[in-house]
C-alpha cells in the first residue's frame, strides 16, 4: 500500500515486541508551508456534508450486453432512489428507464439482482410496488410480468432462449414466515409466476446452461446461512410450444447434501461445463462440477492464491467471470486485500488485471471490460478499460466534486496477535489522519475511531469510504478491524465466531486497538468505537467490558438478542443459532450476551442512531438500550430517523447523522467541530 507520502509500506506486528511496525523508509509526511498544526477533530475538511450526503452517488450491479454497459445508481438527493443507467460509446450515459422508477427489491430485506439485461430487453423490479416489468428497446412502455401485494422478486435472470425471466420469489401474502420459491416469469403471465421449485427455505443464483436445456441453482435451509451450508442443484428445463419455460424435471442435488460446505455463484462455460465456488477445502475457490456423472464429484479449478467468494447478503454478486476460449477473471482476497486476476484463454497464465474493482469486471464484445472502480485514493466510478491499462473511459463518477489525493488517508494493512489464541494473527486497516492544510500539533497524538463492520461476515475493505475519510480528514485516525467472523480469510477464521458472537469479535477489536496504542501512533485517552448493525452490538459490549474507549456510537445496532431472535425477518430468523446457540434452548446465553444485559457496566457516553422503519433491527432495540443506559446514569443520546430502514439512504438523514456524530465526539473530546 502507499502511505500519505506515496511510499509503499507494509505494516505488521512484531511478535516479540508486541508493537505495530511500518516497514516504509520514511513515515513522516513532508509538510509544506501551508500546513498548520490544529486541534484534532477541528480540521477544516474537504469531505463536506454535501459531498457525503447529497452529491455522492452509490453504484452497484454493473452488467453488459455486447458493448452496452448498465449499472444501478443510488441517489441520496432523490430519497435513495436506485436508477438504472446505460452507456454506449456512441450515445454516452443516460437513464435506461422512465424517470420515476426505483429499481430495487426487498427480498431478504437486503435485495440485489433487481434487474437483468439481454439484447434488446431489460427486466426490472420496481421497489415501490414489488412488480417486475419488461422493457423492450423498440417499445415506449414497459409490459407487466409479475407482482401483487405481498410478493417480492429478486435475482432476475433471462432465459437464454426466450423472454422468460427466472427469479427468486418471496411470498408474504400469508400470515407467518415468508415462503420462498424459484419461479419463471412470462410477459402478461401469471401474477405470481410459474413455480419451478419449492421446499427449501431459500433459493439463489439460477444459472442456465448455454443451450438452455439445464438449470443450476443454489438452495439452503434454516438454521444455515449461505456461508454456512448450501446445496448446488440441477434440473432439466421444460418448455411450452412457444419455447417459454413451463417447468423443470429430474431435479437433483449435485453437491452439499452429504457435506457441510458453502456453495455459491454457479456459472456455465460456453461449452457446457459447470463451475461453482465452494469452501470445502478451507476457503472459497472455484471448482469444476462433474455434473454428468451418476454420483457427481468436484475437482479444483486453477486460480491464484486467495479467497474467491463473498458472503451472499445480497443477490447478484460476482467474484469470478468466465471468458471466451476458457478464460477466467477472478477477484481474490489475500490477507485482507483484493486483487483482480485474468487468464485470457485456456493456454494463458493468470496475470494482474490493473484495476480496483468492487465486484468482478464484466466483458464487452470489443474485448474491453466494465467495472465499478473502488480505489483507496479516489472516489468510486463506473469505468471501461483493459487489463493492461486499467480504467480508460469513465462512464460515471460518484461525484462531480473531487478530493485532492493529499486529503485522502491511504489504509495501511496491519497484523496483530489475537488475545488468548497462541500464534493467531488478526488483520485490520489503519488510516492515519490526513489533511493537506492541517497537522497534529507537536507533542500530541491524534484521537482514534475503531470501526466495526456489520454482518458480522462483512469485511473491512481498502476502497475509499466516506465513513472513514469523513473522520481522517478532520484529524482522527481510524482502525477498521477484520475480526473473527469476517470473510476473505477462509472458513476457519469465519467460524471463529460460531457460538462466540459478542466474545471473539469484541476481543479481536480490543487486541487490534491495544496493538496500535502500544505503537505510540494514537492518544490512548481519546479512542472511540463505532459500528452499524452487528457491529453496533460489538460496540456496546466492548464499552461494557473495557475502559479503553472514551465513547461509542451504535448505528441501528443489535441490543437484545432474545428480541432479535423473535422479531427479525426470515433471512436472519435462525442466524443466531450459529452465532449464539439454538433458540429458545439457549435463551440464558442470549440474555448473557445481549448489550442490554451489560448496560449497567457502560460508563462512556453513547450515541444511538436508528431508522424508524428498520425491519432487521427494529427500533424497539434502540429504545430499550437508551432506557437502560439512562437508568444507570450513563450519558446517552438517541436519534431517530423517519422513513429509514436498515442503513441510511436519504440525503437529509445522512447529513444529520454525520453532523450528530461529529458533534458527539466534539463534546467528548473537547474540540470545536467544523462543518
Amino acid at each position: 500500500m502507499l502511505n500519505t507520502c506515496g511510499v509503499r509500506v507494509h505494516v505488521f506486528l512484531d511478535a516479540t515486541a508486541g508493537m505495530v511496525k511500518n516497514t516504509s523508509m520514511n513515515n513522516t509526511p513532508s509538510l509544506s508551508s501551508s500546513v498548520t498544526p490544529m486541534p484534532c477533530g477541528a480540521w477544516p475538511s474537504p469531505v463536506t456534508p454535501d459531498l457525503v450526503a447529497g452529491k455522492t452517488l452509490s453504484f452497484s450491479e454493473v452488467r453488459a450486453v455486447e458493448n452496452t454497459v448498465f449499472w444501478l445508481e443510488r441517489r441520496p438527493a432523490e430519497s435513495g432512489r436506485s436508477v438504472l443507467m446505460r452507456w454506449t460509446q456512441a450515445e454516452g450515459t443516460s437513464e435506461a428507464l422512465e424517470p420515476d422508477i426505483d429499481v430495487a427489491t426487498r427480498v431478504h430485506e437486503y435485495g440485489g439482482g433487481a434487474y437483468a439485461v439481454k439484447s434488446g430487453c431489460i427486466a426490472y423490479s420496481d421497489k415501490r410496488t414489488g412488480m417486475v416489468w419488461l422493457r423492450r428497446e423498440a417499445e415506449i412502455s414497459a409490459v407487466f410480468m409479475a407482482g401483487e401485494v405481498g410478493l417480492r422478486f429478486a435475482d432476475l435472470r433471462f432465459d437464454v432462449n426466450s423472454e422468460t425471466v427466472l427469479a427468486v420469489r418471496e411470498d408474504h401474502r400469508d400470515v407467518g414466515e415468508a415462503k420462498t420459491a424459484l419461479v419463471a416469469l412470462h410477459v402478461q403471465g401469471n401474477k405470481a409466476g410459474i413455480v419451478l421449485k419449492v421446499g427449501a427455505d431459500f433459493y439463489a443464483a439460477p444459472a442456465f446452461s448455454p443451450d438452455g436445456e439445464w438449470l443450476a441453482w443454489v438452495e439452503w435451509d434454516h438454521p444455515n446461512m449461505p456461508w454456512d451450508a448450501t446445496r448446488l442443484c440441477l434440473a432439466r428445463v421444460q418448455r411450452n410450444a412457444s419455447g417459454e419455460i413451463s417447468g423443470i424435471k429430474d431435479a437433483r442435488v449435485l453437491a452439499g447434501e452429504q457435506t457441510s460446505e458453502s456453495l455459491i455463484e454457479p456459472r456455465w462455460t460456453s461449452d457446457g461445463k459447470l463451475l461453482v465456488l465452494s469452501d470445502r477445502a478451507g476457503s472459497w475457490t472455484i471448482w469444476n462440477v462433474n455434473w454428468q456423472e451418476n454420483s457427481p464429484t468436484l475437482s479444483r479449478y486453477p486460480v491464484p492464491e486467495g479467497e474467491v467468494g463473498q458472503p451472499a447478503w445480497v443477490f447478484g454478486q460476482s467474484s469470478y467471470q468466465l471468458l471466451k476460449n476458457e478464460g477466467c477473471l477472478v477477484l481474490a482476497v489475500t490477507q485482507g486485500q483484493a486483487t483482480c486476476w485474468i487468464k485470457p484463454d485456456r493456454t494463458s497464465e493468470y496475470r494482474i488485471f490493473h484495476a480496483k474493482p468492487d465486484q468482478c469486471p464484466v466483458s464487452l464484445a470489443d474485448g474491453r471490460f466494465a467495472w465499478l472502480q473502488a480505489p483507496p485514493d479516489a472516489l468510486p466510478s463506473v469505468v471501461v478499460g483493459t487489463p493492461e491499462k486499467g480504467a480508460e473511459v469513465v462512464l460515471q463518477r460518484s461525484s462531480t466534486e473531487q478530493l485532492d489525493v493529499a486529503d485522502i488517508s491511504i489504509p495501511e494493512s496491519i497484523r496483530f496477535l489475537v488475545d488468548g489464541e497462541d500464534g493467531l494473527w488478526g488483520h485490520a486497516f489503519f488510516y492515519p489522519p490526513t489533511n493537506r492544510h492541517a497537522s497534529v500539533p507537536q507533542g500530541e497524538r491524534p484521537p482514534m475511531i475503531v470501526q466495526v463492520h456489520g454482518g458480522p461476515t462483512a469485511r473491512a475493505q481498502e476502497g475509499l469510504s466516506f465513513k472513514i475519510q469523513w473522520w481522517t480528514s478532520r484529524g482522527f485516525a481510524v482502525l477498521d478491524v477484520n475480526y473473527g467472523g469476517s470473510t476473505g480469510f477462509g472458513r476457519a477464521w469465519r467460524n471463529r465466531l460460531k457460538g462466540q458472537w459478542g466474545v471473539v469479535d469484541v476481543a479481536d477489536c480490543l487486541s487490534a486497538c491495544r496493538a496500535v496504542v502500544e505503537s505510540g501512533r494514537v492518544d490512548p485517552n481519546r479512542i472511540a468505537i463505532r459500528g452499524s448493525s452487528a457491529g453496533g452490538m460489538t460496540v456496546l459490549v466492548a464499552l461494557a467490558v473495557s475502559d479503553i474507549f472514551a465513547a461509542g456510537v451504535s448505528l441501528y445496532g443489535v441490543t437484545d438478542l432474545r428480541a432479535l431472535a423473535q422479531e427479525t425477518h426470515k433471512f436472519e430468523a435462525r442466524y443466531l443459532d450459529g452465532l449464539i446457540g439454538p433458540w429458545p434452548e439457549a435463551e440464558a446465553l442470549y440474555l448473557q450476551r445481549s448489550p442490554i444485559s451489560v448496560a449497567d457496566q457502560i460508563r462512556a457516553p453513547v450515541l444511538l442512531l436508528q431508522g424508524m422503519d428498520d425491519k432487521v433491527v427494529p427500533p424497539e432495540q434502540a429504545y430499550s438500550m437508551a432506557d437502560a443506559l439512562k437508568a444507570v446514569g450513563t450519558p446517552v443520546t438517541l436519534r431517530e430517523f423517519e422513513g429509514e430502514g436498515h442503513g441510511f439512504r436519504k440525503e437529509a438523514t445522512i447529513r444529520a447523522a454525520c453532523a450528530e456524530e461529529l458533534a458527539f465526539y466534539a463534546k467528548v473530546f473537547g474540540f470545536a467541530a467544523q462543518g
